[in-house]
């Protein structure tokens, strides 16, 4: 019991941290350094918080070219089910999930990678398709030693996840896909991007903060931190985020926007699934969310979130989490809380 209140406190003890430490930065800046990583000592104390929520940080090599990293669970459970949680664009794997991190740990294995050119992924072959991300993402976890696992995929990941649940049916178990472009025809994410009014490479990698400032705008609705983060903090953040492999995530980007792709029919998946959306989600407007939904049939379900943009993750993460626990696990949300 008294283990149990002690991991309750730890999201208020974070809060409590982050805020001391932003009071501390702004201070230090006041002083006109020339410089300070800002965003470096977050991803620590991001790192410092994975490994309170029972995680662990693991490499596996998958090839001679290809390395992926993981974080998973510590301890794993063989009364817990498995779950893969597989980020979008922007940042790594912990950025994405940050929120979520804590209560998806009590109930699930978890296994979070970072996908190829995020993170501390990497590989030297030229594929840059999504097939090839989920190809990878699978060896890793067969490597890892899982043979069934569920899947929460967000955005970019979303197009990873959905071709997962394809070549792996064996291998996935049910599928959570949030705010994911998937089924969009070329001419949809052009016309999208139109009313954007920025090229999508320069949208997703931006080069300066104003830019910067524009995509957490499209994304964030209710929690932008953004807003009020001087200039040189968000310099340090897109040379953390976005000049690391830019030209391999530009080439992501292009791959995943070409024409060529409208050729290929999409599936139905056989595994029951689960669609998320923002209310407010200006990247995948809800029109995608009712396409997909209805492509996939009576197998899928759609849940709109009140209140949140393209990264519900950030904007409600409780309400996202408390539409994911009792999907996968096959339960009804009064049993989250007991």
């Amino acid at each position: 019991m008294y283990i149990l209140r002690s991991a309750m406190k730890i999201p208020r003890l974070l809060r409590r941290l982050l805020s001391l430490y932003i009071l501390i930065t702004t201070y230090i800046l006041s002083l006109n350094l020339p410089s300070f990583p800002f965003f470096l000592l977050i991803d620590v104390i991001a790192t410092v918080y994975f490994k309170l929520c029972n995680l662990s940080s693991t490499t596996v090599d998958l090839d001679h070219s290809t390395t992926m990293h993981f974080w998973i669970s510590a301890h794993r459970r063989f009364n817990k089910p498995n779950l893969l949680l597989i980020h979008g664009y922007g940042g790594n794997s912990k950025w994405q999930f940050l929120r979520q991190i804590r209560r998806l740990s009590q109930h699930f294995n978890l296994y979070v990678p970072d996908l190829l050119f995020f993170g501390e992924s990497v590989t030297t072959n030229k594929d840059r398709t999504v097939e090839f991300q989920a190809e990878c993402v699978s060896e890793g976890m067969r490597r890892l030693g899982v043979e069934r696992c569920s899947v929460y995929a967000i955005s970019y990941g979303g197009y990873v996840g959905f071709r997962m649940a394809e070549i792996r049916g064996e291998m996935v178990e049910k599928v959570v896909i949030m705010s994911s472009g998937i089924g969009a025809t070329a001419e949809q994410m052009k016309e999208q991007v139109k009313k954007i009014g920025r090229n999508a490479v320069d949208l997703l990698l931006p080069q300066k903060p104003q830019d910067l400032r524009l995509l957490m705008d499209l994304a964030i609705y209710t929690f932008d931190p953004f807003k009020w983060l001087p200039n040189c903090m968000l310099n340090d953040f897109i040379r953390m985020t976005c000049n690391d492999h830019r030209r391999e995530k530009q080439e992501l980007v292009e791959e995943l926007m070409d024409s060529k792709n409208d050729s290929k029919p999409l599936s139905v998946l056989t595994q029951d699934t689960l669609l998320i959306w923002g209310d407010k989600d200006k990247v995948f407007p809800l029109s995608l969310a009712y396409q997909l939904q209805r492509h996939l049939g009576p197998k899928s379900r759609l849940e709109i979130v009140k209140d949140a943009g393209h990264a519900a993750n950030i904007d409600a993460p409780n309400s996202l989490t408390d539409l994911i626990i009792p999907f996968v696990l096959g339960t009804t949300t009064q049993s989250l809380h007991p």
